[in-house]
C-alpha cells in the first residue's frame, strides 16, 4: 500500500510538471486555434535562462524561477510579434510546418551555445530529499511542483472564467471581427496570451530540468506528450488537459514501476483508449471549430 500510494504521490506530481509544460499549448491552440509546436522551444528557453542563473551566477533557485517565466514570455512577445501573427489566419499545416521548422531551429542554435550535455539545475538543500508520512515517501521538490502547480493552475481557470481579460480573449477567439467592433485590441489580446503561455512553458521548463534533465533535443523529445495532454484533455478547456495530465502522469510512473519492460507504451495505450472512447478528448467539444 505504501508503494501504492508512493507511486500516486510522484505520478501526481509529474502530471501537475506536465500540465504548466503543457498548458501554454492548451491556451494557443484550444483558445486560439492555433498549432504551436515550438512550444517546447520556449520550455527549453526557460529551463536554460533558470540553469545559467542558479549553476553559473549563484542565483537562488527561487529568484531563477521568475526569470524562467519572464524570459520565455519576452521572447515569445518578440516572436508573435514578428512571425506568429503573421500565420493566425493560414491553414494549419502552414502552422505546423513553420512551427517544427522553428523547433530545429531552436535546437540547432542551443546545441551550439549550450553544448550538448545534459543539464541539471542545482537545488537548494531544503528541497533535496524526501521525508516518511504515514510510511508514504514524499519527495520535498516534487511536493513544491504540487503546491506551485496548483496554485498555477487555479490562478489560470480564474483569470480564463472570472476576469474581464477571459472574456475578451474568448470573445476574439469566437468572433474576431465583432471583438473589433466592440473595441477590443484583438492583436493586442493574442500577443498577451500568447506571451503567457510561453512564459508558463519556460516556467515548466526551469521546474522540470532537475526530474527530467535539459538538452537541447528538450523540444523534440517531449513534443508528443504536449500533444498527448491536449489530445487527451480537449483544446475547448484548460479543465481537460488538466485532468489528462493528472491521469497521464499517474499512468506513466505506474506503468514504468509496475511494468518497467512495456512502462514507455503505457502512456500511449491510455491515449488510445481514451480516444477512441471519447474522439475529441475528455472535454472537447463535439464538433470541431
Amino acid at each position: 500500500m505504501t508503494s501504492i500510494l508512493t507511486n500516486l504521490f510522484d505520478g501526481v506530481a509529474y502530471g501537475m510538471l506536465l500540465f504548466v509544460l503543457a498548458c501554454g499549448l492548451a491556451v494557443t491552440l484550444g483558445l486560439m486555434n492555433f498549432v504551436n509546436l515550438a512550444h517546447g522551444a520556449f520550455a527549453m528557453a526557460g529551463g536554460y535562462v533558470c540553469a545559467v542563473l542558479v549553476n553559473q551566477m549563484g542565483w537562488p533557485f527561487f529568484a531563477g524561477l521568475p526569470l524562467a517565466f519572464i524570459s520565455a514570455a519576452v521572447i515569445g512577445v518578440l516572436m508573435e510579434r514578428l512571425l506568429y501573427r503573421h500565420l493566425y489566419s493560414r491553414s494549419h499545416l502552414d502552422q505546423v510546418l513553420f512551427t517544427i521548422g522553428l523547433v530545429f531551429m531552436s535546437v540547432a542554435a542551443v546545441d551550439y551555445m549550450m553544448g550538448s550535455e545534459r543539464v541539471f539545475i542545482n537545488l537548494p538543500s531544503a528541497l533535496e530529499g524526501q521525508f516518511d508520512v504515514f510510511g508514504v515517501g514524499i519527495g520535498r521538490y516534487r511536493l513544491m511542483i504540487i503546491v506551485i502547480c496548483g496554485l498555477l493552475t487555479a490562478l489560470l481557470q480564474l483569470i480564463l472564467a472570472r476576469t474581464r481579460f477571459g472574456s475578451r480573449l474568448r470573445a476574439a477567439v469566437d468572433d474576431p471581427r465583432a471583438a473589433s467592433g466592440l473595441g477590443i485590441n484583438v492583436p493586442q489580446v493574442f500577443a498577451f496570451t500568447f506571451a503567457f503561455g510561453c512564459g508558463l512553458a519556460g516556467l515548466g521548463g526551469a521546474l522540470s530540468a532537475e526530474v527530467l534533465g535539459l538538452d537541447p533535443y528538450f523540444p523534440l523529445k517531449f513534443m508528443i506528450y504536449f500533444l498527448i495532454v491536449v489530445t487527451v484533455g480537449g483544446s475547448s478547456s484548460i479543465t481537460g488537459p488538466f485532468l489528462a495530465s493528472l491521469l497521464l502522469g499517474i499512468a506513466d510512473v505506474a506503468g514504468k514501476y509496475y511494468v518497467p519492460t512495456m512502462g514507455p507504451f503505457v502512456i500511449y495505450t491510455v491515449m488510445i483508449v481514451i480516444l477512441i472512447w471519447r474522439p475529441n478528448g475528455l472535454f472537447g467539444r463535439s464538433a470541431a471549430r
